[in-house]
């Protein structure tokens, strides 16, 4: 029997749901009486409020997912494979975003932790058990939820400083402040290199979130110690960017080879 696209509809229609709620609360952030991307806790690992930016390219690729559930193949990976995850990552993400805006920056982390939880489980599934076999894979299964592992990992540590850090508004960084930021960045740039190193073409979606998100920080930060840091890690960052689009290219190349040869070879009987 074909499939059809009513087959688990109510797991598809949750997951309708759900994405519109996570969506409708990272929107409700814009119209807060005070922005909260710039009348927020001030920290000494703040970014400057274009960084958030990426939550709009990780809306726009989750409802190319939302949409491709609907699809055999799609079916096969979001229904059938992360399953009630998504649910459970939006829900989780859209208590997070509604803590975080509230300013209730201790239960933010806690649910920040959640939240990446969450979608390192869908990550792991999709990596280990889902290996693209398409373009609409790529673009509405793979590529966001490893743009979206890498900037889960930014939101930790910017909510960790939030909840526990200095106040930039009224109070100088201190030296261990600055210890606690420099390794924070450290943690960041690392980070990127794992990912840039975790297969052979390595995983560029998530280092460019954390790469982004280290000049994002850059750009606001005017603490000379913090700032220089933060280009100079984030230009580290940048250089795991390229070596996985390297990585991407020389493996496109690769397969285009070996298409060749097989379509160049002799049909045998």
């Amino acid at each position: 029997m074909a499939d059809s696209w009513r087959d688990d509809l109510f797991l598809k229609v949750v997951n309708v749901l759900v994405y519109l709620l996570f969506l409708g609360s990272n929107i409700s952030t814009i119209f807060v009486p005070t922005d909260i991307y710039t009348k927020g806790k001030e920290t000494y690992i703040t970014p400057s409020p274009w960084a958030f930016l990426i939550w709009s390219l990780i809306h726009l690729l989750l409802l190319g997912t939302i949409i491709y559930q609907f699809t055999p193949e799609g079916k096969k990976v979001i229904v059938d494979g992360i399953s009630w995850r998504f649910p459970l990552l939006g829900t989780l993400n859209a208590v997070y975003v509604n803590l975080w805006a509230s300013n209730h920056y201790v239960f933010a982390f806690i649910f920040a932790l959640f939240v990446s939880s969450a979608v390192t489980h869908i990550y792991y599934v999709v990596k280990k058990f889902h290996a693209p076999s398409n373009l609409n894979d790529e673009l509405f299964v793979h590529l966001p939820f490893s743009l979206y592992h890498g900037w889960t990992t930014v939101l930790i540590v910017l909510t960790a400083f939030e909840a526990f850090g200095t106040d930039a508004g009224k109070h100088s960084p201190g030296v261990w402040t600055k210890v606690f930021v420099f390794l924070a960045l450290f943690f960041f740039e690392a980070t990127a290199t794992a990912y840039a190193f975790s297969t052979p073409e390595g995983d560029l979606p998530a280092a460019i979130a954390i790469t982004w998100a280290l000049f994002a920080i850059f750009d606001r930060q005017r603490t000379p110690f913090i700032h220089w840091s933060a280009l100079a890690f984030a230009l580290l960052s940048l250089l795991w960017v390229f070596k996985g689009a390297a990585g991407l290219v020389s493996t496109w190349r690769r397969g285009s080879i070996v298409l060749e040869d097989e379509e160049r070879a002799p049909l045998t009987r």
